[in-house]
């Protein structure tokens, strides 16, 4: 059974491949070697021309997530339990622009 996120991630996939955006732009899901996930997209079909610097959230070493908007890409990082988290950090942002970010 899949869940509502991940049905709205392949949607949103989805709805961006036009025959030319899936070829040079995309969504990755990585796992880094903190432990942690990073995931990276690819926004520049999204009108959002600013920004964001690297912003960072710490709670213990083992309780973290961070993120940033640089050169039309939305980049998130997290502690191994928050793969979920980030992604719908992700849909947050697209659906409700920045204000949505945490500060």
């Amino acid at each position: 059974m899949e869940s509502n996120l991940i049905m709205w991630i392949q949607n949103w996939y989805h709805s961006q491949c036009d025959g030319d955006w899936e070829h040079e732009c995309g969504l990755k899901i990585i796992s880094i070697d903190n432990p942690g996930w990073d995931i990276t997209v690819d926004i520049v079909k999204i009108d959002f021309s600013k920004e964001i610097d690297w912003r960072y959230f710490e709670t213990s070493e083992n309780d973290w997530f961070g993120y940033k908007i640089e050169d039309s890409y939305f980049s998130a990082s997290g502690d191994p339990t928050k793969l979920e988290f980030l992604l719908q950090l992700f849909k947050n942002f697209v659906e409700n622009g920045e204000k949505v970010l945490p500060l």
